[in-house]
């Protein structure tokens, strides 16, 4: 089933060398992660040693060869953000979830990041909820955007 939706992404980009970046970005979109099994119908599919579609999806810190959650929470590390509490921020987020900066929570329902920054220094401390920003987010409220997600709220 999941080769099917690789084929229809391969399909949609073309069979060419050029296009193995956008092949795994679609890919990470769909599936949330990039498989081994992924990795090895491209390779075939694009007639690319597995070795070079590997060493791109392994290349790029946005594509993950690592199951990672329903909702991908993102903390942005900049200087802008850093210096208005973006390590508060993670730390609460970390002990909400229950996992550290890197990991899934073990429901498969939240992945929790670090990104270095995400350009929008003017609305700092920003988080991103599978790429929604959340602009000047406080520490003690970080709770809520856990609350939204598990009750399908906007």
């Amino acid at each position: 089933m999941a080769n099917v939706e690789v084929d229809r992404i391969i399909d949609r980009h073309g069979k060419d060398r050029s296009s193995l970046i956008a092949v795994l970005q679609d890919i990470q979109d769909s599936f949330n992660w990039i498989s081994e099994d992924h990795l090895v119908h491209v390779a075939k599919r694009l007639e690319l040693p597995l070795v070079d579609v590997y060493g791109v999806a392994s290349f790029y810190r946005a594509l993950s060869l690592v199951p990672r959650g329903k909702h991908i929470i993102k903390v942005c590390k900049g200087t802008a953000c850093h210096v208005r509490g973006a390590q508060l921020i993670q730390e609460e987020l970390e002990r909400e979830l229950d996992i550290e900066a890197g990991e899934t929570t073990e429901d498969m329902n939240f992945t929790l990041e670090t990104v270095n920054c995400v350009g929008t220094c003017g609305m700092a401390p920003v988080v991103l909820v599978d790429d929604k920003y959340h602009p000047a987010v406080k520490p003690h409220l970080a709770k809520k955007l856990i609350v939204r997600e598990e009750e399908g709220e906007d």
